[in-house]
Parts: C-alpha cells; structure tokens; sequence
C-alpha cells in the first residue's frame, strides 16, 4: 500500500513538474516557430480546403510558404500539397474541382503549375518572363487568366563612347522618367506594364490579351460563356497623374475588343460576375479627396448599366465580395470596432453578420486581416483569429452559429506557454466626449491590483486599425512585464467615414488626446504604475510617439520607430510622394509650406525631455531613414538622452524577417529597461 502511495505521489509530482516547465513565457526565439494560415480555397463540393501555410526558416531568416490540403469531414486528410520545396503561394481549384492551379517559385521565376486531385500529378504550365498573379479559372476548365508584367527599356538620353577592351567602368547610369519608380519593400520599380494573359489548362502557350501602355489587372473575372474577361485599370490618357482613378473594364478573349463600364471620378476595381451572368458587383467610391473614404459596394449591369450603390447603409470600407451560388446576395468583410467580420448582404443592403473571427495573418503587430473563400453549396472556410493564436483555418455552413476550426498549427508551440491575456477598454475623449476604443494586453500571470508599468503602442496609417489578433511583438513586451495599451484613435479605421476622416487637414490633432486619454483611463483604474510610462510606435506611430513626447513629459522614455518627422521633406522623398497633396494637406508643400511645419513633429523638437530611441530600417523608402536622422541630429544638438538604430536589410516593413523583428522589440525593451525606475 505504501509503495502504491508513493507511485501515485510521484506521478502527481511528475505532472506538476511538467506543467510547471512547459508553460514558459513567449521568447524571442518562438518568432521563427510560429506559423499561420493564409489564402484558404474550399473546393466547389466543400469536402476540401487547400491553403497557404507559412512559417520562417530559422537558418535563411525569411519567411517560406507551402501549400497544404485539408479535409473539411472527418476523415481528418491534413497534408503537404506537393514534395516541393519552394515558396507556393494563389491556389485555386478548378471549377469541376478536378485541379487546383497554383504558384511555385523555381530557378528561373516563378510559374503556374496544376496539380490532379485524382491522380496527385503535378505538372508546370508555364515558362513566364515575371510572375504570375490573379490566378482566375474559365468556367469551362479550359483556360486560366493571369496577369503579369511585361518588361520595357528605361530611357537612353546620352550615347556613351565605347569603352577599351576589358576596362571596368562604372555601371550605367540609372534614368527614370516615371512618376512612380519605386516602392518600399521591393526598391527600384523596372520600367514595365502589367498585362493580362491565358493559358491552356492543360498546356500550351500563354496569350496575350491586353497591349496598351497601362497596367491592366486586379482580381480577373469571367462571363459565365468564358467570352469576356473583366478587370481594373486606369485606360486614360493622363493615367500617371490620375493615380486615385481606376475604372471596370471587360475585354472580349476573341476579339480583343475593350468595353468601359465606368467612368466615375475615383477607384473601380474588383469586379465579380453574378453566377448567371447578368450582373456585375465591385467595390469603389467617387473621390472626395480626403484622408479617408468608404471602399463601397456597387452593383451594374453586365454591360455597365443601371449602376447602384447596395451598401450605402454599412458605414465600413467593404473588402474581398463574393457572389452566393443563387445570385440572391454576396458575401464580404469589413472591419468593425478593430475585429474583422465576415457577413452576407442581400441586393437591396441587408446586412446578416456571420463570423467576427477573421483574420491573423499579420504576426508582428495586431493589424487587421484575412480571407475566405465560399463553396457551391454555401459553406465558408476562413482565416480564424484569436487573441492567442495566429490564423487557422475554420469553416461555417449555412445557418451555422459557430465556426469549426479545422487546423492547429501552433498547437506543439503556443500551448506551451503562457501568454498575456487580452481584453478591450472604452473610454471618453476629453475633447469632444467621443466614446474611444482600444486594447490591453496583460503580461502572464497577472495579478489583480498590483501595479505594472505601461507600454504604450501607437498603430500606424495612421488610416488603419489594431483589433484583438495574435501579436509576437505585443506578447513580448506583455512577456517583458508591461501592460500593454494598443488604443484606435481618431482617424483610425472601422469606427466609419466621419471618425477615420477627423485627421483631413488636421494631423497629427486630437488623436493624440485620445491616447493620453487612453492612458489616464487606465491610470484610474489603477492596473498601471503612474511612474512607470512608456511610450512607442512605428511609421504613423512613430509620428504619434514623437508628438507625445514634444506635448507632454509624463513617459520615463520613448522608442520612436520609423518616423516622419518633417512632412515638407518626407513628402518629396517617400515612394508615394506624389500621394499627400490635398488628401493629407491643401496644396504640395512649396504651397502650404506653414500648413506642412504646423503638424511636422520636427516643430516640437525643442520641448523634448524624455530620453529617445530612434529606430528605422536602412532600407526604407515609405519613411526613409533622413526622416529618422533629423529627429535624432536635433535630439544630439540639443544633448537629450538619444540613440540611432538603424536595422540592416530592413525596409519600412521591419518584420519581413524575423531577426529585424526580434531587433526591433530587443532594443526597445532595453531602452525602457535603461530608464526604467529601479526598485
């Protein structure tokens, strides 16, 4: 009996000790462990979803995407598309769901490749001069269109003189002549057009549909009789000016023949073709010019006629619309009060909510996101977003309250470890008795009434929101022993057009009392120590941290991440420094040089105390490191606690790998560290 006590004893000492060293907190390393799914494409009989999954390779420190497949039943199949290696990503089943197209990179590019589900052959379509995009079906099977750009020569001003045999002269130079020749994250622009294609599903060569010197392309969509393609583009003759502009085009697969089914001021795009063929929903808005506008849903006639607006009852931007096999309704999603819904509206705007569990396909910061996709006979898979998990896959059927997850891909991780807990916080403006919203996230093993210092996290856009998704950056500071208050000011999205467009003209403004606000609400409820302050963000959040710090001197330190700093000097220098004029502030900046100082955090620099980290990526074009630069140079001159940390290989999205993420929470936390009061 004694024997058989100490056994059970042992046994329960065992598990104690077990449970005890499993559930650690989250680390920096678990970065590269993480995965999430993405892009979920159901079959047309709902037995199927084939998604994209992605996960980091700890020894290339990049990201890497596979495609798997998964049943919907209960025979639990869970498995890797294909043997391949490669990066795969745009899988789309074929309309009999006999195939599933997708994308693979090889040696040479990447290319379209169709995978059997009968047989499991793969075999490769394609042997393309850039990669493919907007993989689409014809309803017939035989056909995929696809859009892809197609290569021109920059401009040649000067003849050079031949240099000797074996002479190693500087590289020509580099000539643009384009209003847009660069963008963030992929650098120079090569001089090009984007075009539209076909291929035979089961081999043979691409054809060209579209010629003009425009980029043609967004989402593709056919008529039900495969004659027609329908896409976006801007046609016009002063299309580089006209950037905001894009319009509904068909163009006829045979003939080559283009057909204008817009013409409004403002972007047209995504079109989908009713399942008979008689109707055409997109979304869109007539320009205002203003920070922010509604993306709405419309809907015309096959040939662009009796155009109607369907969601003007919905005070959200409408994203990712697609048609009911009936044709009775489409379904969408659309941010609202920081989560992402998926929801059905009927044709005369009727709005029936379905899912408000999207997203979790943006592990660095809680930004909103996700997909879907809808089989023939109404049944839904989707990114599934907690709190505590990046996205899974889940599905939901007609009439179904409740989604099923139908994935766990970080289960052998994250249910190891203990995790802060996240719940949201309302609070009133105290400039014009607004009701304002937000997050907290609670670090691990919180413990009611104590007192923890905060960490404040401004979101960029700043037209964008934070909502209640998985977040590795947010779950280290929380593992670092901070509350965490992520809040949605003004400006931000999902709370409609009026509250998003407060910033027009007036940014920064009053968002930054609704942050402070945020902070003295929590302050009153006593869960924050009010000695222990601390404040951070990047791009938007950046501007917002460095405002703060230039109006008030309540944070012990401040950790300012790819900032702008001077609005009259980033808007000429940013990728899209063609884009601020008017939508942002009247006029460009040689116009309205004293509107530009006015909201130019550089104007404050003078009234700065608080001890500042500035950080920005060496690569970045979106805030380019000059704009960092200044507020540092300025902090030196004037002999403030401050120091520059310029990430190597780093574009303005600092999370593209995963060490640069880890970079970038390390030293913020060791700067809060540094000036942290000292018990």
């Amino acid at each position: 009996m004694k024997k058989y006590i100490l056994i059970v004893f042992l046994a329960v000492l065992c598990t104690v000790s077990t449970t005890s060293q499993t559930l650690t907190n989250f680390e920096y390393l678990d970065v590269f462990q993480l995965e999430y799914t993405g892009d979920p494409q159901i079959s047309p009989d709902g037995n199927y979803v084939v998604y994209r999954r992605t996960g980091f390779d700890i020894m290339k420190d990049r990201s890497k995407g596979d495609l798997w497949l998964l049943s919907t039943d209960e025979r639990k199949i869970h498995h890797k598309l294909t043997s391949s290696e490669r990066n795969e990503s745009q899988p789309r089943w074929s309309p009999s769901g006999d195939r599933i197209a997708f994308v693979s990179s090889t040696d040479e590019g990447s290319e379209i490749y169709v995978y059997w589900t009968e047989t499991g052959v793969i075999a490769k379509l394609t042997q393309l001069e850039n990669s493919p995009s907007n993989i689409s079906w014809s309803p017939d099977g035989r056909q995929i269109a696809f859009s892809m750009k197609i290569n021109a020569k920059p401009p040649v001003l000067a003849k050079m003189p031949s240099k000797p045999e074996g002479a190693k002269w500087a590289e020509a130079p580099r000539i643009t002549d384009r209003l847009k020749h660069e963008a963030d994250g992929s650098g120079y622009i090569k001089p090009g057009f984007s075009h539209i294609f076909t291929i035979p599903s089961e081999g043979g060569s691409p054809r060209q549909l579209t010629s003009m010197e425009r980029n043609h392309g967004g989402s593709l969509s056919w008529s039900p009789d495969g004659s027609k393609i329908y896409f976006s583009a801007n046609l016009n003759e002063d299309w580089e000016y006209d950037f905001r502009n894009s319009e509904i085009y068909s163009i006829d697969t045979r003939s080559l023949q283009y057909d204008t089914l817009t013409t409004r001021p403002g972007p047209d795009y995504s079109p989908v073709v009713s399942p008979k063929g008689d109707k055409i929903a997109f979304l869109g808005y007539e320009d205002k010019v203003q920070t922010y506008q509604l993306r709405q849903l419309q809907l015309m006639d096959i040939n662009g006629d009796n155009k109607q607006l369907v969601s003007g009852g919905l005070d959200r931007s409408i994203s990712d619309v697609v048609w009911a096999a009936d044709g009775k309704g489409l379904y969408f999603t659309y941010n609202d009060l920081g989560k992402t819904k998926l929801a059905y509206i009927d044709l005369k705007g009727n709005v029936s909510d379905i899912s408000d569990e999207v997203g979790g396909t943006t592990l660095g910061r809680p930004y909103s996101s996700g997909s879907f996709s809808v089989s023939e006979d109404g049944t839904i898979a989707f990114t599934y977003s907690r709190p505590d998990r990046p996205a899974d896959v889940a599905i939901i059927g007609k009439g179904r309250k409740q989604p099923k997850v139908i994935s766990a891909v970080n289960e052998d991780l994250l249910a190891y470890r203990n995790l802060g807990k996240v719940e949201e916080i309302w609070y009133k403006s105290s400039f014009d008795g607004r009701d304002l919203h937000g997050y907290v996230l609670y670090p691990p093993n919180y413990v009611a009434g104590k007192q923890y210092p905060l960490l404040v996290e401004n979101h960029g856009g700043p037209i964008l929101n934070y909502g209640p998704h998985f977040s590795a950056e947010m779950q280290l500071y929380a593992a670092a022993g901070y509350v965490v208050f992520y809040p949605n000011p003004r400006g931000s999205t999902s709370y409609g057009e009026e509250f998003g467009n407060l910033l027009y003209n007036n940014y920064p403004g009053q968002d930054y009392n609704d942050v402070m606000d945020g902070v003295d609400a929590l302050l009153a409820k006593g869960v924050v120590d009010p000695s222990q302050l601390y404040v951070t963000g990047g791009s938007a959040g950046g501007i917002m941290t460095t405002w703060i710090v230039g109006k008030t001197n309540k944070f012990r330190a401040a950790v300012v991440a790819k900032p702008v700093i001077n609005w009259i000097s980033k808007t000429l220098v940013a990728d899209n420094y063609y884009g601020y004029a008017d939508s942002r502030y009247p006029g460009q900046p040689w116009e309205n040089f004293e509107g530009y100082w006015k909201f130019s955090p550089l104007s404050l620099v003078g009234n700065i105390e608080t001890p500042t980290m500035v950080m920005v990526g060496m690569n970045d074009l979106r805030t380019p490191p000059s704009e960092a630069k200044q507020l540092y140079h300025a902090l030196k001159l004037r002999k403030i606690e401050t120091v520059l940390v310029e990430i190597p290989e780093a574009s303005h999205g600092i999370a593209a790998r995963p060490s640069n993420l880890i970079t970038k929470i390390a030293h913020t936390l060791a700067w809060f560290e540094k000036y942290s009061k000292k018990e």
